[in-house]
């Protein structure tokens, strides 16, 4: 843990300079990982924001069979489902020559979300370290599927803990999330090369800045930044 002071956010003047800019930060790390260790891995996140960007990430012209793809979280869904990070990743990432990389879901149809999230770990763990990853962040300040009030969420911040993956409950009382989920946790994000925050929106922008005073025990976006997470903040006002 170190005082390090919190990463500038980078702003762009357009969404397609912002969308450029986040995918040639990530495929430029996958590529410096290849030429240093003939391999590289890359998570990403769900919903909408991402999608531009893995468009471009998918025209990159990276040798995809040595590149490995996950999610940083999944909803405890099959790919059939509307609400599945895969089923998004595979319409936007995979596709043409990116098509030839490995996918390593997080979702797996076991008797527990629990039991799921420790098959995707077990998955995960040879491939080491994540070398570029995408996150986004609600409104709520939540990354990942480390959601405030969550019970998981004292453990998924731990930064003592090995790289893991860990299945996060529904929410009670209206709280998110209100699916079951599977996150990685935070050494993940800590070991990466580099790891691309993709904010749009004045609301998501103000969001972020005050959650980074906050307590690092409680709210992800101070966890990554006294944990030295090797961050990037690239915001646009619209994409």
């Amino acid at each position: 843990m170190t005082d390090r002071p919190a990463p500038a956010i980078q702003t762009f003047a357009t969404g397609t300079d912002w969308a450029d800019a986040c995918a040639t930060r990530l495929t430029d790390t996958l590529g410096q990982a290849l030429s240093e260790t003939g391999k590289a891995t890359f998570a990403g996140s769900g919903g909408s924001t991402p999608s531009p960007i893995y468009a471009r990430m998918a025209e990159a012209g990276l040798d995809w069979s040595r590149i490995a793809v996950t999610l940083i979280d999944e909803r405890y869904v099959p790919e059939t489902s509307p609400d599945s990070n895969a089923a998004l990743l595979k319409r936007t990432l995979l596709t043409g020559p990116a098509a030839a990389a490995t996918f390593l879901p997080l979702y797996h149809a076991e008797v527990t979300v629990d039991r799921a999230a420790a098959r995707a770990a077990q998955a995960l763990a040879p491939h080491g370290r994540l070398d570029a990853v995408l996150l986004g962040m609600g409104e709520d300040g939540h990354i990942c599927s480390m959601f405030p009030y969550s019970p998981t969420l004292k453990t998924l911040l731990s930064p003592t803990l090995k790289p893991t993956v860990l299945g996060v409950p529904q929410g009670r009382d209206g709280l998110a999330p209100s699916l079951e989920r599977l996150s990685i946790n935070l050494p993940y994000l800590i070991q990466a090369r580099r790891v691309v925050l993709a904010l749009t929106g004045t609301a998501k922008r103000a969001v972020f800045e005050r959650e980074m005073q906050g307590d690092p025990a409680t709210q992800p976006i101070a966890a990554l930044i006294a944990a030295d997470v090797p961050l990037d903040v690239l915001w646009t006002e619209k994409a």
